[in-house]
């Protein structure tokens, strides 16, 4: 069984956006618990969908899953972490100082950095707290897309040096004498991250060439972190029985070239392969078909003719209306979000407008699936070490022309700090945003729950700037009233035509309209029903997707559906750096 060998007592699922990180997790945990381990399941990612699998609402205490004796869930809040963290500072002040300076302290603590710290706290107390977890044997923890979780992982490290070698008192997140009372647990959760004995990370892919190369890449970015004891699983291999159907052999065709195409360095891990599954991995019982995969003979079925909603064109010529702005393609991750941003792209170029495409996603690729033709593309990457060395440098020489040598030192400390990560890519974004003046920019966003932190930034910071009147550039002051603006901003919804993607787009537009900001419409992508395949298991998947499909018609809402295609149909362009 793949699950072999799985038995340390941390176990961390990561990987590239919809490979299936969710579905393995939650298995290998009812594995552990079925084997009398108490085992603890917890999502590191802010748009958690362990409920949905588990039919069990959990909160951020660990909580019974009634169906499997001894597996616990929960899922980290970021939200009720950064609240939980303000109080924690600002509290023992209430009634000691006067309200103003109160609600001035509050305000100081809402922003993006407080929310990491929070949830990083929480995590690292999740892993080397004694006291948090003693009771179980053994926790799971299904973590966010892989940047996301990269940051999250490497943030032990970060803070750790940080605190040993900063001489400062505070930092963007106030008195820095709460962090250095936390040294000792993060460099406790680091040991366990680095030890074989205490950690294995699974790295989950699917059998596609960017899955596998995002895998790699991520394999290298953990040996920096000392982080070695890997394994690799490819999840929902596509092994069609005899058949002529043209959409099976194509899609077939399709795994066995990412198989083949696996990095090198990805073949020295122990893997395992797990086959692929006809439905949703929802519920007990469909988890259990993914810890023992069976063949069963696939009978055929009578596929629904879809409602698919305008023509993509039609749908893509409405964001063209007012000649300029922002387009932002939204939604779980590995729904293909990058794909449809690029056709979007490349729909809005040919129709003679100035495209600028870019992405939000710490691990974005944009340029893996961007070709050579003759449409001109400008592309562009948000890089974190480079908008990074931007900030401090911008900050420095601002500084310069009131401070001193003894401030400008304290400050480049500062400046050492993880939060200018934050800081700077949200400066970088707003920057993005305000590019859509004079041309259309398309932004591919990062997965869900990092596109949640990143709005909140952006209300944060807004309140911030009205409160203070502080110097900021004119693209973070001007960057909420764009993003509600529906002239200017066009928020797509990219979902698959299955329960989890569309339930999550449902929630987060939800979350949308609570900032203000009201979404264009849904691109339902890779339906595999518009293909008309006839080959039992993918028409066994196509005769599941009307129900999701006629969800998204229920909300009265502009949408199209895209069908499977081979690499989803993106047109190859010339990329101009």
């Amino acid at each position: 069984m793949w699950t072999e060998g799985l038995n340390t007592r941390h176990l961390f699922f990561t990987g590239k956006g919809g490979v299936g990180k969710t579905s393995l997790a939650c298995a290998t945990a009812m594995s552990l618990a079925e084997s009398g381990k108490k085992t603890l399941i917890v999502s590191t990612d802010p748009a958690s969908n362990l409920d949905e699998v588990f039919s069990t609402l959990l909160g951020t205490t660990p909580t019974q899953i009634e169906s499997v004796p001894h597996l616990y869930g929960a899922n980290l809040d970021p939200g009720a972490a950064a609240a939980a963290y303000r109080e924690r500072v600002v509290g023992p002040y209430r009634g000691k100082l006067p309200p103003a300076v109160i609600r001035n302290m509050e305000e100081q603590f809402s922003g993006a950095c407080t929310t990491e710290i929070a949830a990083f706290d929480e995590f690292v107390r999740l892993m080397a707290d004694q006291e948090a977890t003693e009771h179980f044997d053994h926790i799971v923890f299904d973590t966010a897309p892989t940047g996301h979780t990269l940051r999250l992982l490497s943030l032990p490290s970060a803070w750790s040096g940080y605190l040993n070698t900063t001489t400062a008192e505070a930092s963007c997140l106030g008195p820095l004498a709460g962090l250095k009372d936390q040294r000792r647990l993060y460099e406790l959760a680091l040991q366990k991250l680095a030890s074989p004995g205490e950690t294995t990370v699974v790295l989950v892919a699917r059998p596609e060439r960017s899955s596998l190369k995002e895998a790699a890449r991520t394999q290298m970015e953990l040996a920096e972190l000392e982080i070695k004891n890997l394994r690799l699983v490819v999840n929902a291999v596509y092994e069609p029985e005899a058949t002529q159907d043209p959409i099976a052999l194509a899609f077939a065709r399709v795994v066995t070239d990412g198989l083949a195409s696996m990095p090198p360095s990805l073949s020295t891990l122990p893997q395992s392969r797990v086959p692929m599954l006809p439905g949703n991995v929802i519920g007990t019982e469909a988890l259990e078909l993914l810890l023992h995969p069976t063949k069963t003979e696939s009978e055929a079925v009578e596929l629904t003719i879809l409602d698919a909603g305008s023509p993509f064109e039609e749908f893509v010529q409405g964001i063209a209306v007012d000649g300029h702005g922002v387009v932002m393609t939204m939604g779980k991750g590995g729904v293909g979000k990058t794909s449809v941003a690029i056709r979007i792209a490349t729909e809005l170029l040919q129709a003679g407008h100035s495209v600028l495409l870019t992405t939000t996603d710490p691990a974005g690729n944009i340029m893996d699936l961007v070709g050579d033709s003759d449409f001109r593309l400008e592309v562009a990457r948000i890089d974190a070490e480079y908008e990074v060395a931007k900030y401090a440098e911008a900050a420095l020489a601002k500084a310069a022309e009131t401070m001193d040598e003894e401030g400008l030192a304290l400050l480049r400390e500062d400046l050492r700090s993880p939060c200018t990560e934050e800081i700077a890519i949200f400066r970088a974004f707003a920057e993005a945003v305000a590019k859509g003046e004079d041309r259309f920019v398309v932004i591919d966003t990062a997965p869900t729950g990092h596109t949640i932190l990143l709005m909140d930034a952006t209300e944060a910071y807004h309140r911030e700037v009205a409160r203070t009147q502080s110097d900021a550039p004119d693209s973070v002051k001007q960057l909420l009233p764009r993003l509600r603006d529906p002239s200017f901003t066009k928020v797509v919804l990219v979902a698959l035509p299955e329960p989890t993607p569309v339930h999550e787009a449902m929630k987060l537009e939800a979350d949308l309209k609570r900032a203000g900001i009201e979404p264009y419409g849904w691109v339902v992508n890779s339906s595999f029903a518009q293909t008309g395949v006839s080959e039992p298991l993918l028409a066994g998947k196509a005769s599941k997707e009307a129900g999701s499909v006629q969800e998204i018609k229920n909300l009265n809402q502009r949408y199209a559906v895209l069908p499977w295609e081979v690499q989803n149909a993106v047109r190859p362009v010339e990329v101009l750096i």
